[in-house]
């Protein structure tokens, strides 16, 4: 597959595999950032692709956003080690505490959790929406100097309604997504 698109999103309820261009391969990674990491290696070391490109779902905490959006940057929201080091960044590694796309957008923000309430470190820091998988993609995608992008669609409000609405959801983004990704080139 050298050169072309892969494009990485969570659930096979996300996203129509089938649709996808031919230029475009689609591997699931699971949930979380661990799944995540281990799939994305897999991926990016098996077809050394030129793009990456995650989608997937998204809770907006910024209540001016809907529909499908792109992310600029990405950090770790649960990543929690004080007093080593401050929350969000990972002990002994500050060069990898919020990774850039390279792209105009929204901040996200990566987690191994559902987040169903106001989080008010995610507010002073800017984060407009929440995930649970884009940092691992990202990290493995720095690692290896391959340029990422992402696209997500929000569901929820992440709030006390989150996961009602993100069963609602999860599958509606992916019309806005492959429109998108046809102005996508590597």
């Amino acid at each position: 597959m050298n050169g072309k698109i892969l494009v990485l999103t969570a659930l096979e309820s996300e996203l129509d595999k089938s649709r996808a261009p031919a230029e475009i391969e689609v591997i699931f990674t699971g949930v979380g950032k661990i799944n995540t990491t281990i799939a994305t290696l897999q991926a990016v070391q098996a077809m050394q692709p030129k793009l990456v490109v995650n989608y997937g779902t998204a809770g907006k905490l910024n209540t001016k956003l809907n529909g499908l959006v792109e992310v600029s940057d990405v950090i770790q929201r649960d990543m929690n080690a004080e007093p080593l080091a401050p929350r969000g960044r990972t002990p002994f590694a500050p060069d990898l505490d919020r990774l850039v796309s390279g792209q105009r957008g929204v901040i996200c923000g990566s987690g191994d959790s559902f987040v169903t309430s106001t989080d008010p470190w995610l507010v002073a820091n800017n984060v407009d929406i929440v995930d649970m998988e884009l940092f691992a993609i990202a990290q493995v995608c720095l690692r290896h100097g391959i340029r990422w992008r992402a696209f997500k669609f929000i569901t929820d409000d992440a709030n006390d309604f989150a996961h009602e609405h993100w069963t609602a959801n999860v599958a509606n983004g992916q019309d806005l997504f492959w429109d998108a990704m046809k102005g996508v080139k590597v």
